[in-house]
This record gives C-alpha cells, sequence and structure tokens, in this order.
C-alpha cells in the first residue's frame, strides 16, 4: 500500500444505508461493497446535507453547506463562483473526471455576465461542475426531453436497439406477458426484466466508462467521479437482477398510526404527495422493492469488476476509495417515498473510504460511530495530497485523522442537513412562499432536532427511538432540549464562513499593520 494518488469517488443515487449487507441488512448480500468496509473505514453515521440529488451533490462537490453555495434543489444552478472538486484537484496536478450523475446546472446568467464561453476550456469546466465530462449522463431522460446526441443513447443504438430514445424503451421499459411494451415509469413493471441485456444495461456501462478512463490515464494521477444513475427510478432492473429477491427479503417497514394520526404539519404534506401514497401501500412496496435490491445487488456486483480491473492494473494500492449515495430513499418508511425530509431512510447515508496510506492500516475494518458528513470528503482529499486546507471556503474536515487512529476522536458534536421544498407541491397545500420552505436538521449522538419556517420544530430521541416514530417537538418535558438544540443551530448558521476570498492566515498576517503601510489613522 501507498500513498494516495488517485481518487474513485462512487457515488450511487437514492441508495439506503441499510441496504447493503455491510450495513446489516439481512438478506441482501453485497460482499464487493462488504470488501471495501474490510478494507477501509465504514462510517455508521453519515449524513447528507441535503435530502434530494442537486443540493446534496452540490455540497459534496464544493465541501460546503447548502446555506453557503446556494444550490437549494435540483436543477438550481451552482454559482459561477463557487470552487469545486476539479477546481482544488487539478491545482494539485489530479486530473478529475466524471462518469455518470452530477445533476449540476450551470450559471448561465453568470457565464454570460463574465463573457465565458460555454465550449472554451474553461467554459466546460464551469458547465460542469468542475469536472471534465469523460461521460455525464444524470440518468434521466424523458421522451420529451431526451438529448438527441446523449452517449448512452448513441452506444445503445449502436447495440441494435432501435429508436428515438432507447434509454427509455430499452434500457428503462419491460415487455409483457402478452410482447407488448411497458414503461418503467410505471411502478407495476418493476417485476419484469428491462429490455436491455445486462452488459448493456446502464450499471455495466458506466462501469465500462470508468474503467476507460483509468486506463486513459496510465501513470497520471487522477480523480474520478463514478456516479452511477442507480437504484434511482425507474426501479427497473435487468435479468438477472429483476427477480433475484422476493417481498420476504424486505426490511420490515418502519411506520405507526400516530404519524398518520396526528402528523407534523409538513411531514403530512408530504405523506399526500403520490410517491407516498403509493409507498404506503404494502403490495405496492413488495412489488417495487425487490427490484430496487436488484439494482443494488447489480451495483456490487460490478463494484467487484472494478476493484479486479483496478488491482490488475495496479492502481489498487495508491487508489483511495470512496463509496456514499447522495441520499436514501423512504420506501414506504414513515408513510413516506422518495427522499427531502430527515428522517435516517432519507438524510443517512452509506459512507465507506480506502486510504491506501500504510499509516491507516490501524483502522482497516473498522466501523466508527463519529458523525461525519459529504462535506469532510474533498478536505480529506486534499489533506491526503498534504495540499492547502483552504480552511476558510471548506466547512467540512478530513478524515484522515479518523482513518489513522483507532482511538476515539475529538470530533464534531452535531451534523447539519438542510432542505428546501419550494418546488414540491407541498409547498401548495402548506400555503407557503417559495423563501418560507426552509428546514434545518441537527443531529447529535443523542437528538434529532429539525427546525421549519413557520410551523413548530420535530425532536426525536435517537437512542430511545431510533426509528423516529415518537415526535416530541411539543412535549413540554423536553423544552430545555430543544432551546439547547435550537441555540446550537443558530450558532451553526452564525459561525458559517462569509469570508471566502482571503484566509485566515492572510488576516494575522495583515493585523494591526497599518502604520507600516502608511496610514497613520488618528495621529497628533
Amino acid at each position: 500500500m501507498a500513498k494516495a494518488s488517485n481518487f474513485l469517488f462512487i457515488m450511487c443515487d437514492q441508495l439506503r444505508y441499510d441496504y447493503l449487507s455491510c450495513y446489516g441488512h439481512p438478506t441482501l448480500q453485497t460482499p464487493h461493497i462488504d470488501a471495501l468496509a474490510a478494507r477501509g473505514v465504514q462510517f455508521n453515521n453519515a449524513y447528507c446535507q441535503s435530502p434530494v440529488c442537486g443540493a446534496a451533490r452540490m455540497s459534496a462537490y464544493t465541501g460546503r453547506y447548502m446555506v453557503s453555495h446556494g444550490s437549494t434543489w435540483n436543477n438550481i444552478p451552482l454559482a459561477i463562483g463557487e470552487f469545486t472538486m476539479g477546481d482544488y484537484l487539478r491545482a494539485e496536478g489530479v486530473r478529475t473526471a466524471l462518469v455518470g450523475k452530477t445533476h449540476h446546472v450551470a450559471d448561465a446568467e453568470g457565464m454570460a455576465r463574465l463573457e465565458v464561453d460555454p465550449v472554451s476550456e474553461v467554459g466546460v469546466l464551469v458547465s460542469q461542475c468542475g469536472f471534465e465530462p469523460y461521460d455525464r449522463d444524470d440518468g434521466l431522460h424523458p421522451d420529451q426531453k431526451v438529448d438527441p446526441n446523449l452517449a448512452y443513447n448513441n452506444y445503445l443504438r449502436a447495440k441494435g436497439y432501435d429508436g428515438k430514445n432507447p434509454w427509455h424503451t430499452f434500457a428503462n421499459s419491460v415487455e409483457d406477458e402478452n410482447g407488448e411494451v411497458q414503461s418503467g415509469w410505471h411502478m407495476r413493471n418493476s417485476h419484469l426484466p428491462a429490455r436491455v441485456r445486462e452488459e448493456d444495461s446502464e450499471t455495466a456501462y458506466m462501469t465500462r466508462q470508468a474503467m476507460a478512463f483509468i486506463d486513459e490515464c496510465g501513470g497520471d494521477s487522477w480523480c474520478l467521479h463514478l456516479s452511477y444513475i442507480k437504484p434511482h427510478w425507474p426501479y427497473i432492473a435487468p435479468a438477472p437482477y429483476h427477480n433475484m429477491f422476493g417481498h420476504n427479503d424486505l426490511l420490515p417497514v418502519v411506520r405507526s398510526q400516530a404519524e398518520r394520526d396526528d402528523p407534523h404539519p409538513v411531514h403530512a404534506a408530504f405523506m399526500n404527495h403520490g410517491d407516498s401514497q403509493s409507498f404506503s401501500q404494502d403490495h405496492i412496496r413488495e412489488h417495487v422493492i425487490p427490484a430496487y435490491m436488484g439494482l443494488i445487488k447489480q451495483i456490487d456486483d460490478h463494484i467487484g469488476t472494478l476493484m479486479s480491473f483496478l488491482e490488475e492494473s495496479g492502481r489498487l494500492d495508491d487508489t483511495m476509495v470512496v463509496f456514499t449515495s447522495d441520499h436514501g430513499d423512504y420506501l414506504g418508511d414513515h408513510w413516506l417515498g422518495e427522499k427531502d425530509l430527515f428522517h435516517e431512510p432519507s438524510s443517512r447515508v452509506p459512507m465507506i473510504v480506502v486510504d491506501p496510506d500504510e499509516a491507516a492500516d490501524i483502522t482497516r475494518g473498522m466501523k466508527r460511530d463519529e458523525l461525519v458528513e459529504h462535506i469532510d470528503l474533498l478536505p480529506t482529499f486534499l489533506d491526503s495530497l498534504d495540499a492547502e486546507r483552504y480552511e476558510h471556503r471548506l466547512e467540512g474536515r478530513s478524515l484522515l485523522p479518523l482513518f489513522r487512529d483507532a482511538s476515539e476522536q475529538d470530533w464534531r458534536d452535531a451534523a447539519f442537513s438542510e432542505a428546501e421544498f419550494a418546488v414540491r407541491s407541498a409547498r401548495l397545500e402548506l400555503g407557503l412562499e417559495p423563501h418560507e420552505c426552509r428546514a434545518f436538521m441537527v443531529r447529535t449522538a443523542e437528538w434529532k432536532y429539525i427546525f421549519y419556517e413557520k410551523f413548530r420544530p420535530q425532536l426525536f430521541d435517537m437512542l430511545n427511538d431510533a426509528d423516529e416514530l415518537h415526535d416530541l417537538g411539543e412535549s413540554p418535558d423536553h423544552n430545555d432540549i430543544r432551546v439547547e438544540l435550537h441555540e446550537r443551530l443558530f450558532k451553526w448558521l452564525r459561525t458559517r464562513p462569509i469570508r471566502v476570498t482571503m484566509s485566515e492566515k492572510e488576516i494575522s498576517q495583515r493585523t494591526g499593520k497599518s502604520k507600516q503601510s502608511g496610514y497613520l489613522i488618528g495621529v497628533w
């Protein structure tokens, strides 16, 4: 093993932490992801910074909380002035590229103001969240919006899957018992296999593209963000993964009648969404989740292929590997579908990091309970390169101390996540203006506190109610806890770095130096 000179940053889309065997799933065996955990460190309390694709990813890529970077939901442009992973790593000589999804939208207004040509070298990078777009594919291509030049569709056509949008008609459609083509957008079809061969499915294609990029880099230092589209919906898996699991393999649903009878107003509005209405029905859960599990099993097999490739090419010993997801999936827990809110199935994510440095040998196979966040990854990469830490911009913490010391660390006492649900129809039901749709989560070792604009808070006792079934947001016995955590949230908000163009060191060097610069202020 050697010092990391390469970084393989794997992110799945909408993968729950508890649907991996290393995190305790009893029937879904993921031996290749488990092997990563055995070679590295598994974090049991990792949280995304917003439980929705776009905002979560922008936090991971910038190393900053949502309140700092401002890209608050899907398709909200990231300001052109935000530094991203590619900006930091390229400065260290690391080629930084993307295969798969980012959900990034370019700041077209900012580019026009600065007269940045979108097809120039700089224009491409700022249009692609700082990544070299080796093969960008955000994974959702309805017929109404499909890009006619989508690389994956071109690949499918070359393989004989004809049509305007084979992503839909083959990779995410099925054939029923009558031979009729049925769309994977309808969850009723999730028990049937996709119309593509497994080797031509999205997961297999992206894995090959990742290996092609790594092979192309040769001996040069690289960072690859391999961003798998699955197991995000459409919940359609290719054979043989479509029917590997049955309804008896599902985790028991986590919900209570009390959540329905007396819900928090925001929770109630989300329960009325169509996805929640569907996943609240047992027969739908039992029909759909086996396909979700099959998609995860397929990813695990391809992780095995990828690790074998790295070993055979001699890159396993100098590559830091990260495995995580952007957020989870309710799958019917708490009477909800999708994500967006802060219960554990939505905001908590798997996070496994393999540090090849021999200094990390002492922690290999450890499962750590510290509260860690997506924004910790970028500082970790920079720290492993002995690069500047940019603490005046980056809000995460390097994880290296947790890899290289098995003892308990002086670590953060709370993790934070944010949400803006202005685009969701819950806003209309709640009668809110877009700017009023804000929520914040504070997660400590003992408590989870959620603050909403316009509504009462929620509070959960995570030691005695790990399933979050008893909302203590109005409990008179817990008023002191709510006050304490509200102040903890306020402290966090008022200590965000706002001076992002000059470091603490530079400010310190300037302090008290006005006279030396000839500025005689108030001198008689």
